[in-house]
C-alpha cells in the first residue's frame, strides 16, 4: 500500500476544478471583510463552508462568489488554489471559470477578470511548475439565454489560455438540446467541449448531451453505470469521464466510496479521470482522494498513472505543452514496456 505522501508526490492532472469552489475559507472570509459582504452565516464553528444538500451548495457557492468583487480578487484566488493543488503533486489542472461570476457575461468586465486570472496562473506556473488552462463555464439554471453570453464570451478570448467550453450547475433544470447553440459557438472557436451530465439525472441525460451537445468529456457521468448501453457507449465511443469522487459522497449521491461506481465504470473501459470539483465545500484534496481510492479499490501507482494518462490525453491543452507534461510525467511514471 502506497503511503501519503508518496501519493501526494506522484503527478497528477485536474481536469473538473472549479475556481470559485475551490476558494479556501478563510480566503473568502478575507474577501467578504474587505468588500463590506456579510458571509458570517455562510461558516460553522470551524470556519467551514456549512450546507446542507445539492440546493444548499449551490446557495452557499453563489454566497461565497459574493464576495469576489475585482478582477484583483480573481487574481488572488487563482494564485491561492494553484498554490494548494500544486501542494498535492498536481501539475496540470482545468479551472471551471464563469463570466456569471465575473462580470455577468460582460463582454469587457470578463476581459479584464480573466486577464488578472491568466496573469496569476503564469505566476503560478513560474514559481511551483503546475500549468493551468481555463473552461469558460456556462450555468445551467441561468437558462440557454445567458448561456449564449457566456458561449459568446468564450469565443471572443479563446486561444492559449481559454482552451474549453462547459456547463455546470442544476442539472435538472432546462435540457442538453436548449443549449447547442452555445456549444457550438464554442465548438466552431476551436474550443474543447465538456458538460456536467449523469450526476444528478440518471443515465439518459448523458445520452443526450452526447447526442446534443457533441462533447468529448462529461462531468461526472456516474449514472451510466445505471444502463450498460450507455456505459458501453462512452467506453466505445472513447468518452472521458471527470470523476469527482468525494464531491458524489459529500453531496449524498452515494453513501460511501465502496458504493461508488468508479472502479466499475473503469473496469468496464469506460475512460476515467479523477478530480476534486469543489474540494474545500467538501472536505478533500487530490491527495486526500488518491489515497481513499488506493485503500478502497486497491490503486496503486499504475493505476494512477494510468488514469493521470488518460486525463492527458482529453486536456484541452496545444501539443507543445502537452508534450512537456506528458515528459514530467513518464519521468515520475515510465510508460510499462
Amino acid at each position: 500500500m502506497m503511503d501519503r505522501h508518496t501519493l501526494a508526490a506522484l503527478p497528477k492532472l485536474e481536469l473538473h476544478l472549479h475556481l470559485e469552489g475551490a476558494a479556501p475559507p478563510a480566503f473568502i472570509r478575507d474577501r467578504a471583510k474587505r468588500n463590506n459582504i456579510d458571509l458570517s452565516r455562510l461558516f460553522d464553528d470551524q470556519g467551514q463552508y456549512c450546507w446542507q444538500g445539492f440546493s444548499g451548495f449551490l446557495s452557499s457557492y453563489d454566497a461565497a462568489c459574493t464576495a469576489l468583487k475585482t478582477p484583483q480578487d480573481f487574481h488572488d484566488l487563482t494564485l491561492a488554489v494553484l498554490e494548494n493543488s500544486a501542494s498535492h503533486g498536481v501539475i496540470y489542472t482545468e479551472c471551471f471559470v464563469s463570466p456569471d461570476f465575473c462580470g455577468g457575461g460582460d463582454l469587457i468586465a470578463w476581459r479584464d477578470h480573466l486577464a488578472a486570472i491568466d496573469a496569476a496562473a503564469q505566476t503560478a506556473q513560474a514559481q511551483s511548475g503546475i500549468v493551468m488552462r481555463a473552461v469558460v463555464t456556462c450555468i445551467r439554471h441561468n437558462g440557454p439565454e445567458q448561456a449564449r453570453k457566456i458561449a459568446i464570451c468564450a469565443q471572443e478570448t479563446a486561444g492559449q489560455f481559454v482552451t474549453g467550453f462547459g456547463m455546470a450547475g442544476d442539472e435538472a433544470q432546462f435540457q442538453p438540446k436548449d443549449f447547442i447553440w452555445s456549444f457550438d459557438a464554442a465548438r466552431e472557436a476551436g474550443l474543447g467541449l465538456t458538460a456536467h451530465a449523469g450526476e444528478w439525472v440518471g443515465p439518459d441525460a448523458i445520452r443526450a448531451t452526447l447526442r446534443d451537445l457533441r462533447v468529448s468529456r462529461i462531468g461526472h457521468g456516474v449514472r451510466a453505470i445505471e444502463d450498460p448501453a450507455v456505459r458501453d457507449l462512452l467506453a466505445d465511443r472513447g468518452v472521458v469521464l471527470e470523476i469527482c469522487p468525494a464531491s458524489n459522497i459529500a453531496l449524498g449521491i452515494y453513501p460511501k466510496l465502496h458504493d461508488h461506481p468508479v472502479a466499475k465504470l473503469r473496469d468496464a473501459g469506460v475512460k476515467v479521470t479523477v478530480s476534486t470539483d469543489d474540494p474545500p465545500f467538501f472536505g478533500t484534496s487530490m491527495t486526500q482522494d488518491y489515497s481513499a481510492l488506493a485503500d478502497c479499490f486497491g490503486w496503486g501507482r499504475d493505476e494512477f498513472a494510468d488514469i493521470a494518462r488518460i486525463a492527458l490525453d482529453a486536456a484541452f491543452i496545444d501539443a507543445p505543452a502537452r508534450a512537456v507534461l506528458q515528459k514530467r510525467l513518464e519521468e515520475a511514471c515510465p510508460t510499462p514496456t
